[in-house]
């Protein structure tokens, strides 16, 4: 059952800010799942800030949470997190966070068991939870799925891939966000012999479809999303095996692309641009598809030679999703490398490690776009401002946002990292380690020099 703490009335405080934020002409937005609406990495909040402060972000509170990668999502003056307290060796008790937006106060907590034997980097969850309407869809990473009321916490349903699906346990577990497509939720489930992935009803939990033979992988890590090409929506699921299409009402399968990838590292997000589809991995390096514009279907445009990880061409990234900008790709490779590639050939055009300052083995940021500039949060646990063209990387502004806490093994001589994707809503960052949650103001200062108001609204 949750469990519920009293909350204090705040009309007040969200009233002012609302008022403030309609005086400035600025425009405040939620960010209800991974990489924010429609899992673009977009955000469009006006009144953001140029420059970080000299004295560093404006924190507006700390909570303090268990151990995972989740990132956070907020929505409705709430923000959802989850997170695994260890009770063993390879055991403990996962949880759904609810934390008021304006405060850190924690409203509700939901938790279950969950054994992470057989899960590299088992320190916690991964996938962020998607909230849609009065409900939050949390996924587990020892397969389970629960579906609860956004405001109370109370359970509506739940799934369990490993015991209803008969999934073996992923290499990273189950680290798929659910997907909402009108009444469906579409995640990756890895059940044999062919739920590969699976959409329920959103309201029910009951299944709608399956899709997707497991027999020769589990179901990866990469988000599921939706595109539209040729006047067609397809639901674009990458996982070990192929790049495949399907129709997201039925599951049918409209096309497939068979790629292969080395230890089922299908992290970073398909990424469309016009006609253009690209996914890259660690080992395995880059792939860019043609979508066909007369029908649902797709060639491959170029893919990448190189299998190592040290040798690369093109772009090999481990979880930092790129963009596809004006003809030109700009994402993070396997050892921190940012690199601008030519979307049409591949062609490297530069490359600098000014972002994660080390070359090392896993070494990533996420990369948020706003206006004409990027966020990009590093897993130094650095928040940067910087504008990316074909010409080079400009950085604007570098400030420290947390500290990193997760331990990747022998890669580093920081021997800490923060893997998990922040959250951009209501002109602050809402950011986590496997220590605490926070929110810190990204405003712009107001003409009269008033201190940034709380995040949140009514």
């Amino acid at each position: 059952m949750p469990t519920i703490t009293n909350r204090a009335q705040r009309a007040l405080p969200c009233l002012i800010a609302c008022l403030l934020l309609a005086a400035s002409g600025a425009r405040a937005e939620d960010w209800p799942e991974f990489r924010g609406k429609g899992r673009h990495g977009v955000w469009n909040e006006t009144g953001i800030l140029e420059r970080f402060p000299e004295n560093g972000l404006d924190v507006a509170w700390r909570t303090p949470i268990n151990r995972g990668y989740s990132g956070p999502a907020v929505v409705g003056g709430r923000v959802f997190v989850s997170d695994f307290a260890r009770s063993s060796p390879t055991a403990g008790v996962e949880r759904a966070v609810c934390l008021d937006e304006q405060t850190g106060e924690i409203l509700w907590t939901h938790e279950w068991e969950a054994n992470y034997l057989g899960i590299a980097w088992d320190e916690g969850p991964r996938a962020t939870p998607t909230v849609d309407g009065d409900r939050v869809y949390v996924q587990g990473a020892a397969g389970t799925l629960v579906a609860l009321d956004a405001e109370t916490g109370e359970p509506l349903w739940s799934r369990h891939f490993r015991e209803e699906y008969g999934a073996d346990m992923p290499i990273y577990g189950f680290a798929s966000s659910p997907l909402v497509d009108g009444e469906r939720l579409i995640t990756l489930v890895g059940g044999v012999p062919d739920a590969k992935v699976v959409a329920f009803d959103k309201l029910t939990g009951e299944e709608v479809w399956r899709a997707l033979s497991s027999e020769e992988s589990g179901p990866g890590v990469a988000q599921p999303i939706i595109i539209e090409a040729s006047g067609v929506r397809q639901l674009i699921v990458w996982h070990p095996v192929a790049l495949s299409s399907l129709d997201p009402e039925t599951g049918e399968v409209y096309w497939e692309e068979p790629f292969r990838i080395d230890y089922d590292i299908t992290v970073a997000v398909p990424v469309q641009s016009g006609r253009e589809l690209f996914v890259t991995t660690f080992y395995n390096g880059p792939l860019m598809m043609t979508l066909d514009a007369d029908r649902p279907a797709a060639a491959v445009h170029w893919k990448g030679e190189s299998n190592s990880e040290i040798l690369t061409d093109g772009l090999h990234s481990v979880m930092a999703t790129p963009f596809i900008i004006d003809g030109y790709i700009y994402g993070i490779g396997s050892y921190g490398q940012l690199r601008c590639l030519d979307a049409a050939t591949g062609e490297r055009i530069w490359e600098t490690q000014a972002v994660t300052a080390e070359r090392a083995r896993w070494a990533s940021a996420f990369l948020v776009r706003h206006e004409d500039r990027f966020f990009i949060n590093n897993d130094r646990g650095d928040l940067i401002i910087a504008r990316m063209t074909p010409e080079g990387y400009e950085e604007i502004s570098r400030t420290h946002l947390l500290a990193p806490t997760s331990e990747p093994g022998n890669r580093r001589e920081l021997k800490t990292v923060n893997w998990s994707h922040p959250a951009y809503a209501n002109r602050h960052i809402y950011a986590r380690n496997d220590e605490e949650i926070i929110a810190a103001s990204l405003a712009a200062a107001s003409l009269d020099g008033a201190a940034p108001q709380p995040p949140g609204k009514p």
